[in-house]
């Protein structure tokens, strides 16, 4: 093998690896932000919860793109950012909503059908088809959030429909993030939708303002501005990553790694909600981790072996 392919062969895993390690900090930062959304429900309505976490993201995406400036590479505001401005509201306001009625490690339980919708949207829309083997792993992670939480729509009503739209709404996200950071930075692509997500929540705002005089605002706590601009924060971290992620290695492939957010949750219900996680919930935990490790192995094993071949065929 020359020296140019074995060094992009090495670029190449270095970069999924990147991206795969982006991909686990942003699923154990957005439990906190679900925490503080949960908490914020206590005086205030979803939709006010939605927009201020909008608000505030927009508020931390500004002096950021400035300093970064640089990786703006190609229009910001496009009709992609739009599309995923819109996924992205939709995904909060539904998992904002749920949180209000049920505990969170229930909620995203039920949104973990996700990994398997982007799985199979990935092979319809991207061409990224997997191997039998990955489609296993994102079923056995399924298994294991499920043994997580064990969700029942008998028992918390229509409400438990909600993370099922957020987790459709969420996997055509990444799809459209995929797609636009093949012509767009992961920084570009990921403000403009920040910024169309702003827009889209202030004349949201203004007309409830208009239609609804009870919907002014009123005097709130000092605790809920500092909650909000640290919801922000974790969640402009957060997208930050997932669109990082999402521009170096296929969404397939990372699929699986998504479920490492029901292990977050889990800790967050622990620690902060007072939430004992049983054994069917420690087990649950322990297959979706090693769904995960499964397919870093896999990814790796492929890697070695394509480097095996090109050798063999260079001699």
């Amino acid at each position: 093998m020359s020296i140019a392919t074995s060094v992009a062969a090495r670029s190449a895993l270095l970069d999924k690896r990147a991206g795969m390690l982006a991909m686990i900090v942003a699923m154990a930062l957005l439990p906190l932000g679900d925490s503080i959304s949960k908490s914020l429900t206590a005086v205030a309505t979803p939709m006010q919860v939605t927009i201020w976490r909008s608000l505030a993201q927009v508020a931390f995406f500004i002096p950021v793109a400035f300093v970064f400036r640089a990786q703006l590479r190609g229009p910001v505001l496009t009709p992609m950012s739009l599309m995923s401005a819109l996924m992205i509201l939709t995904v909060t306001l539904s998992l904002v909503t749920a949180f209000e009625a049920m505990p969170i490690a229930t909620a995203i339980a039920i949104f973990f059908v996700e990994p398997l919708l982007l799985t199979l949207l990935a092979g319809l829309f991207l061409g990224e088809v997997p191997g039998p083997r990955r489609y296993a792993a994102v079923a056995v992670g399924l298994i294991g959030a499920l043994i997580v939480i064990r969700p029942n729509l008998a028992a918390f009503g229509p409400v438990a429909l909600l993370p099922l739209l957020a987790a459709l709404a969420y996997a055509l996200n990444m799809i459209i993030m995929r797609k636009a950071t093949r012509r767009q930075s992961a920084l570009g692509f990921q403000f403009g939708a920040s910024l169309f997500a702003g827009v889209i929540v202030l004349i949201v705002q203004g007309a409830r303002w208009a239609l609804l005089p009870g919907a002014a605002p009123s005097v709130l706590p000092g605790w809920v501005l500092l909650m909000v601009i640290g919801a922000g924060a974790l969640a402009m971290m957060s997208f930050l990553l997932i669109t990082f992620a999402f521009s170096r290695v296929e969404a397939s492939l990372l699929a699986p790694f998504q479920y490492l957010e029901i292990v977050g949750a889990i800790a967050v219900g622990f620690v902060i909600f007072g939430e004992m996680p049983d054994g069917m919930t420690l087990l649950g935990a322990a297959i979706i981790l090693a769904s995960g490790a499964y397919v870093f192995h896999r990814e790796r094993q492929n890697n070695v072996e394509a480097a095996t071949a090109d050798a063999a065929r260079d001699r």
